[in-house]
């Protein structure tokens, strides 16, 4: 039994005790239904199988350079990217008891377009809340666990396609392999953090919202705060056929819980993220978009910027109104992407990209706002 595994094992025994001993506070006859009972969070996406692949997958081989650990996988029926290639990720011990988990970004792929990373490269970028030497960086003295994005599929995909009908697979939608393996080597590296970031952008910030529940089974009790950058989950409105030959496409229906069927893509987001911050109570969300985003609202979905902005709006408008405290938005007027990789003295209301995730990081009581251009 290799350590991951161990580690895995070690933490669902930890939770099912945890479990009991709570459960067991309960009316023993049951008196007044299930008032003493005490679900976990995501309980239900995990009975539907989005943990299937947590500690069945150890690095092929691990080098480090400039403090920076990369692990390799091997190929076969796990962890790859799009074109088949190995799949690889990487890690970075600053010694602190605060963990970064880190999505990339990099496009899409599915039947109707196909404009997305297709492999992975070592190492992890010294770009915006990556760059451990950058003075404005908020989140510099944070361990960090990099995920590059080359599955085309949000991290989350599974299912290999056969794209040009020759009869054999050229296109591997491994998202849930890689993020599974590589979430394995966080908690194996980090075992015990006080709390955790989980942070995306574009792909990367779509892929929060199915590595959190995961991140949330590895870590139980612990707090995480999510900062999703131009990934807020949007589909296209109103198209029905088309988001569920999407999450057809990928294999992804697990991910969107059978007792809300609400949750499941139709343009907002909304319900879906609600129905996560419900789940666990101490979550705290970030969302941050450009109000005209042009990649996502343009290229990807096709419905334009003034359909894209009125979803987004009303998405962050919303969670914010149902969750006092525990949402904020960060929203700059135009049509570029993405906020956290490139410059963090991008203003909006005058307050900095980099002032505005270091309030949400402090918690200081109304420090954190939302602002919009």
């Amino acid at each position: 039994m290799n350590s991951t595994f161990s580690s895995i094992i070690t933490r669902t025994l930890q939770v099912s005790l945890l479990g009991l001993l709570l459960s067991a506070c309960s009316d023993g006859n049951n008196n007044g239904g299930d008032q003493g009972a005490v679900t976990l969070p995501f309980a239900e996406l995990v009975e539907q199988g989005v943990t299937r692949y947590l500690g069945l997958y150890s690095p092929m081989s691990t080098t480090e350079a400039d403090g920076v650990v990369n692990y390799r996988f091997g190929a076969g029926d796990g962890p790859l990217c799009l074109d088949g290639s190995t799949y690889t990720m990487a890690t970075r011990d600053e010694g602190t008891e605060d963990l970064m988990i880190f999505l990339q970004g990099g496009g899409a792929c599915w039947f109707g377009v196909c404009s997305a990373t297709e492999s992975a490269s070592e190492g992890i970028p010294a770009l915006g809340i990556l760059d451990p030497g950058l003075a404005a960086n908020p989140l510099a003295g944070m361990s960090t666990v990099y995920l590059p994005y080359c599955d085309g599929g949000l991290h989350a995909s599974d299912a290999d396609r056969d794209s040009d009908g020759d009869g054999t697979a050229d296109r591997f939608h491994r998202g849930l392999h890689n993020l599974s393996a590589a979430l394995d080597v966080a908690v194996t590296t980090f075992p015990a953090p006080r709390r955790i970031v989980l942070a995306g952008i574009s792909g990367g910030g779509y892929g929060t919202i199915f590595a959190l529940p995961l991140v949330s089974q590895l870590y139980p009790g612990v707090p995480i705060e999510v900062l999703n950058d131009s990934g807020l989950g949007i589909t296209r409105p109103a198209d029905v056929d088309f988001n569920s030959e999407i999450v057809d496409y990928w294999n992804i229906g697990a991910f969107f819980p059978d007792s809300c069927p609400e949750c499941r893509p139709q343009g907002a987001s909304t319900e879906f993220l609600d129905w996560q911050l419900q789940e666990d109570p101490t979550l705290r969300l970030g969302l941050l978009s450009y109000s005209r985003d042009f990649v996502i609202g343009d290229f990807f979905l096709g419905i334009g910027g003034d359909a894209f902005e009125a979803v987004m709006r009303e998405t962050t408008a919303e969670l914010e109104s149902r969750n006092p405290g525990r949402v904020r938005s960060f929203i700059a007027a135009g049509t570029a992407h993405t906020f956290l990789g490139s410059d963090l003295s991008l203003s909006v209301e005058g307050v900095s990209l980099s002032q505005w995730v270091g309030a949400m990081l402090d918690d200081i009581e109304g420090n954190w706002t939302s602002v919009s251009d």
